[in-house]
């Protein structure tokens, strides 16, 4: 095996290649200065170049899908394999295998499922991250909304909350359905799975890690918005303290993590699209405290705190391969 720690690069294999999640690491990691992919699984592609499905790659790898990759060759495996699949092959891995994994799925987020996975949320147990071989990575409207609340319920002044969050069209995956395809996505927003998203399990768990004994509804009305990249939450709740004194918690609860942003301008997605950062805006209306946060869901909702999870296992900076521009325009 090698990695970091042995001063050799990282080898990544990517299992379930064809997705939007599974291009989005093909893009971070042909870059990374500490990685190099070894292979890219993918049953249906098997045989096709990597650019056939990805076409933007054009020019930059000359891989090919792999129907069965030795995954000896890996150190690290990113499963983008869709739910409910990554569970089995967990389970039919070779008992020689001895890589890291880290799972994009829904599949050992919630602690009943979990084995010896971790939740990979930097801002919640980086720490623990650092010292994990199997990471649960985070949902992307769990991120985003997780990222307005941690401060809060770190400061144990969580009540009753409220979230309406749109999503680009890109978090529902790349396979085509009534709701995704572009004629009637484009010009065009809907509810779906108002107070029951699948996300909010690992939202509540994660705030009574922080918050014992909080019991308290998170109300959250998901949005379908007709672009394609990025999350916008709109969080609020009651709150005693200041404006003032919430963004000094805010800030001081986000100094040691590079990638979440505190800022005083009432933020827009395009500072955070196509990047690993989350921005949040805080202000106070009466009682009501209210929380903007922003994501990319493909990268700091799926991809791109992926890698930064592959970081700091390998005991690298955080931000390694993860310097990403923005798309202002």
């Amino acid at each position: 095996m090698g990695g970091a720690g042995g001063g050799t690069m990282i080898k990544a294999g990517i299992i379930g290649g064809a997705g939007y999640t599974a291009g989005e690491l093909i893009r971070i990691l042909i870059n990374h200065p500490g990685a190099e992919i070894a292979f890219v699984q993918s049953s249906s592609n098997a045989g096709n170049a990597v650019t056939d499905v990805h076409a933007d790659l054009l020019g930059e790898t000359d891989l090919q899908f792999e129907e069965s990759p030795d995954l000896h060759e890996a150190d690290v495996l990113f499963l983008c394999m869709g739910h409910g699949r990554s569970k089995s092959f967990v389970e039919s891995l070779p008992a020689t295998y001895r890589g890291k994994i880290i799972d994009l799925s829904n599949d050992f987020r919630l602690k009943k499922n979990a084995g010896d996975f971790v939740y990979g949320l930097p801002e919640l147990q980086k720490e623990k991250i650092k010292k994990a071989s199997r990471i649960a990575n985070p949902g992307c409207f769990a991120t985003a909304i997780q990222l307005a609340l941690l401060p809060i319920a770190a400061a144990k002044m969580l009540n009753e909350v409220h979230i309406h969050a749109v999503t680009g069209s890109t978090g529902a995956g790349q396979s085509l359905g009534s709701t995704t395809h572009f004629s009637w996505r484009n010009n065009n927003m809907s509810v779906y799975k108002a107070f029951s998203h699948q996300h909010l399990g690992e939202i509540g768990e994660t705030l009574k890690q922080l918050q014992p004994g909080f019991e308290e509804d998170v109300n959250f009305v998901p949005v379908r918005g007709d672009f394609p990249r990025g999350i916008m939450a709109s969080v609020y709740l009651d709150a005693s303290i200041t404006e003032e004194m919430a963004t000094k918690l805010f800030s001081n609860y986000y100094s040691k993590h590079p990638f979440t942003h505190v800022t005083d301008r009432n933020p827009d997605l395009k500072m955070v699209v196509n990047t690993n950062k989350a921005v949040l805006y805080v202000k106070k209306y009466g009682k009501k405290l209210h929380i903007i946060s922003m994501i990319d869901n493909l990268l700091k909702g799926a991809s791109g705190q992926a890698v930064q999870n592959m970081n700091l296992i390998f005991g690298l900076d955080e931000l390694t391969g993860l310097h990403l521009k923005p798309l202002a325009f």
